[in-house]
């Protein structure tokens, strides 16, 4: 399997984000560096990490040790909500930078709204002069609810290129993908596996069998097909590989529909509206 497999998704700035990437969630900077080079291995070319994950370091070192070309890997990195506004988001993204020893990010985000801080609009001003400085290729948001991203176009001039939240078969957030869709916001799920938790559902394990596949590449293969990027997490090599084998298989319109049917509103993670 090489990268070649894995479609691009068109963002609204005309760049492109590989559709199915890892994410370093939880992993010390050892662990997202080995992480990482094994997703390398295997063909991943999207790497997904944030300042709070505490490992922007590990990946830079896997990115280096690995020998690609930095124009054949997309890396996202973000902004935590205690380093929010204007000046100290700038001064953010230099740290951020100088651990992941990069010139330029594919993707920066905000990591949060924080609505009680209430200052994502000034934070995403200082993203979109970040770009216009040509330091970061796109910007973002990650976890905005409808309202927020309302308030975010009404305020500031860039549209984001995508909207990350979690989205499993528990919760598929069909209003929120559906305001994005219709703004040309693209929709990034993490936590798509929720945790594990969903991986012993009667129906997922259903369809891994009818497929010959294991539960997760149902649900990946699920998040695919469905048009939204992608980026499981794993540290196990093993699992890295089986995450990112699911090209060669479609889940038909009877398994979309079943999935579609799991849909319970149930998170793994926390609401925007109570974080920061």
């Amino acid at each position: 399997m090489t990268d070649s497999a894995v479609p691009s998704v068109r963002l609204n700035d005309g760049n492109s984000i590989p559709q199915l990437g890892l994410g370093v969630y939880k992993v010390d900077d050892d662990g997202a560096e080995q992480a990482c080079l094994s997703a390398l291995e295997v063909g991943y070319r999207h790497l997904d990490t944030a300042s709070y994950y505490g490992n922007e370091a590990g990946v830079g070192r896997a990115l280096k040790a690995s020998g690609l070309a930095r124009d054949d890997v997309y890396v996202t990195t973000k902004v935590w909500n205690d380093q929010q506004g204007f000046e100290s988001t700038l001064a953010s993204f230099d740290q951020s930078m100088e651990k992941l020893g990069l010139d330029v990010v594919d993707l920066y985000l905000i990591h949060w709204p924080a609505p009680k801080q209430d200052l994502y609009v000034e934070t995403y001003r200082a993203l979109e002069k970040i770009r216009e400085e040509g330091r970061a290729r796109s910007i973002g948001v990650s976890n905005f609810q409808t309202h927020h991203l309302e308030r975010l176009l009404g305020e500031t001039d860039v549209v984001p290129v995508i909207n990350q939240i979690e989205v499993q078969p528990w919760l598929q957030q069909r209003e929120l993908r559906e305001f994005g869709d219709a703004r040309h916001i693209v929709t990034e799920a993490w936590s798509p596996l929720a945790r594990g938790r969903i991986l012993d559902d009667a129906l997922l394990l259903q369809l891994a069998a009818k497929h010959g596949k294991s539960t997760a590449q149902i649900v990946i293969r699920w998040h695919l097909q469905t048009g939204l990027v992608v980026i499981p997490k794993s540290v196990t090599p093993s699992r890295i590989a089986e995450n990112f084998d699911v090209f060669g298989f479609e889940l038909d319109a009877d398994d979309l529909a079943a999935i579609a049917g799991l849909d319970s509103g149930e998170r793994v993670g926390s609401h925007p509206d109570h974080v920061g």
